[in-house]
């Protein structure tokens, strides 16, 4: 399930100015999502003009893209940090973001939560005042009836992700089902993530919080950056 579309121009923006925050000889998060490729293609342009960096993909799509873009990738395994990430959300409110629209959630969060700052490029459609889009929940196959009751309990409405083009639920990069949970309003970030966290057969949920270095955000006159 993904966020309504901002303007691609809006995207191109934050993207780009989040790519110019890369340094030379640095280790980069190669965030998921439309927002995020702008700054994938940015970075490959700069490192066809000489940048030194290595990036670390946060889905199989991201890494397709970051091998066409020319962006020479290495894994958290190999490294001994990330000193950047660049990601996309569905949705920011206060400093703290709805993630997993596009389904690879669960790696973003590691990647993104490994790196010294972390930067979220979006455009100014995401941002609202609470945040109350559902929240992707990625769980272990065979445990999403469990999970759901365990949702339930927690006052939210969860619905198994269908895939769009083909039968069936989808299935995210590391074999995982998404149920998207309606919270509503949430009034707690902090409270809600640490609840879910704690459900047995839970992998990764969608709520980023006091995670975001800085948040650039795109629209139709520039960027703002919000820290």
């Amino acid at each position: 399930m993904k966020a309504g579309d901002g303007s691609a121009e809006a995207k191109r923006r934050a993207g780009h100015a989040a790519a110019d925050a890369v340094e030379d000889g640095t280790v980069v998060g190669l965030g998921t999502g439309s927002t995020a490729a702008y700054a994938i293609e940015a970075i490959g342009r700069a490192v066809e003009n000489g940048l030194d960096v290595h990036g670390v993909a946060t889905s199989a799509e991201s890494a397709q893209l970051a091998r066409e873009s020319g962006i020479p990738l290495t894994t958290l395994a190999a490294v001994d940090g990330v000193d950047l990430a660049i990601d996309g959300a569905d949705q920011v409110a206060d400093g703290d973001l709805i993630k997993g629209g596009g389904a690879a959630h669960t790696r973003e969060k590691l990647i993104d939560a490994a790196a010294d700052r972390f930067l979220v490029v979006v455009d100014d459609s995401k941002l609202a005042d609470r945040l109350d889009w559902p929240v992707p929940v990625a769980v272990l196959q065979g445990a999403e009836s469990v999970v759901a009751e365990r949702l339930r309990g927690l006052g939210g409405e969860p619905t198994l992700r269908e895939a769009e083009r083909k039968d069936g639920p989808v299935v995210t990069d590391d074999g995982h089902l998404v149920l998207d949970c309606d919270f509503g309003e949430i009034g707690d970030p902090g409270t809600l993530a640490t609840a879910l966290s704690t459900i047995p057969g839970v992998v990764e949920h969608g709520l980023f919080v006091d995670l975001a270095d800085e948040i650039y955000v795109g629209s139709a006159d520039g960027v703002d950056v919000l820290q």
